[in-house]
């Protein structure tokens, strides 16, 4: 089978493209923008691989996406390649409306062509996979409930805005067309590769710097955190198991307030990093609590009994046993780290290809 994965140099989507020249037979094709948060180092594992190709392409350019559909012959497009940071969409809200609406409207547009032109078995055979997020759903705050497949949305930034569009885009181009999708909506990702501007890796980098461990007001969010190994596990079995047409959620059934995150981390880094930068007595020291988000939501949860019942996924790791493993990744890889910190991780496009 051959998968077109767009945003593969991505935090989840090269955890995705590892996973599956891991742990398949299929060809891979890693379509990327290389924006600041595009990091092929992160597929340094698999990049020699025969059966893995990239491409710097940008999903708004749909004459350059009509050539590779045309190139690759694709089974299946599994769509990660979006801007996904909170804060800068509202501090900078256009690149979020032009890549992860425009840009999923580019590529449904260049599947739906490619997908018309297959004989009658290639075109039933074919699959359109959406990786979505639960803020499209908006705040649980004050209530116990949990994110389901049903769940109205209810966006707060421009970020979950723009996620939220594209969804309902996808689930058009199902309606009016045709064309054979899935979406998947997951809750918070964490684990190995990710850039450090997300919350945990943050934390860990800058604890270890002895730098202030920033807390959005109180610190009392709460998100429940997957991690990212467990994700691809779930995102390949969604294309290659799941309904045409359906939504499944994908959450790793952790629900942690933000402030107990960081006081996971610096626990664990008391014990695996004793040794602490100059003048700190311990990790818990350097958290500083700052101005909130504006529109910041509360609480998200998702019920993910969907896709237990439907496709038999269940994550693997708790969120004790997978902080411990991205703590302990961290701590031995810091060449990759000082790649992504000093920007020469940017020169691997140069180097590598």
């Amino acid at each position: 089978m051959k998968i077109l994965v767009t945003g593969g140099a991505g935090f989840i989507g090269s955890a995705v493209v590892r996973h599956i020249i891991q742990n398949t037979e299929h060809q891979v094709l890693n379509v990327d923008k290389l924006t600041y948060a595009g990091n092929l180092e992160s597929l340094s594992s698999v990049s020699k691989s025969e059966r893995y190709q990239f491409t710097k392409t940008d999903i708004c350019d749909r004459i350059a996406l009509d050539q590779l559909f045309k190139e690759f012959q694709p089974d299946v497009v599994m769509h990660l390649a979006a801007e996904s940071h909170v804060d800068r969409s509202i501090s900078g809200p256009f690149d979020f409306i032009e890549t992860n609406i425009i840009g999923t409207y580019q590529l449904l547009e260049a599947s739906r062509a490619y997908w018309l032109g297959l004989n009658d078995t290639k075109k039933a055979e074919f699959r359109f996979h959406h990786i979505s997020t639960d803020e499209v759903y908006g705040d649980l705050e004050g209530t116990t409930d949990l994110f389901t497949e049903t769940t109205p949305y209810s966006p707060s930034s421009p970020y979950s805005a723009s996620k939220a569009s594209s969804d309902h885009l996808v689930r058009a181009w199902n309606r009016t067309y045709g064309l054979p999708v899935l979406i998947t909506n997951c809750s918070n990702n964490y684990g190995p590769y990710h850039f450090p501007e997300k919350l945990i890796p943050l934390m860990i980098l800058n604890a270890l710097q002895g730098k202030p461990l920033p807390v959005y007001g109180n610190g009392q969010q709460i998100r429940d955190w997957l991690f990212v190994e467990d994700h691809a596990r779930a995102l390949y079995k969604v294309v290659t198991e799941g309904v045409v047409g359906e939504t499944y959620n994908i959450g790793g059934h952790n629900e942690k307030a933000n402030l107990e995150v960081v006081h996971a981390i610096c626990d664990l880094l008391e014990e695996l990093a004793p040794m602490k930068p100059e003048g700190i007595v311990q990790y818990k020291d350097l958290i500083t609590y700052v101005k909130d988000r504006p529109g910041h939501d509360v609480r998200y949860a998702i019920d993910a009994t969907k896709i237990k019942n439907a496709l038999n996924w269940i994550p693997e790791e708790s969120f004790e046993t997978g902080l411990r493993k991205t703590v302990e990744w961290y701590l031995k890889n810091t060449e990759w780290v000082e790649h992504v910190q000093s920007g020469e991780y940017q020169s691997w496009l140069v180097k590598q290809y």
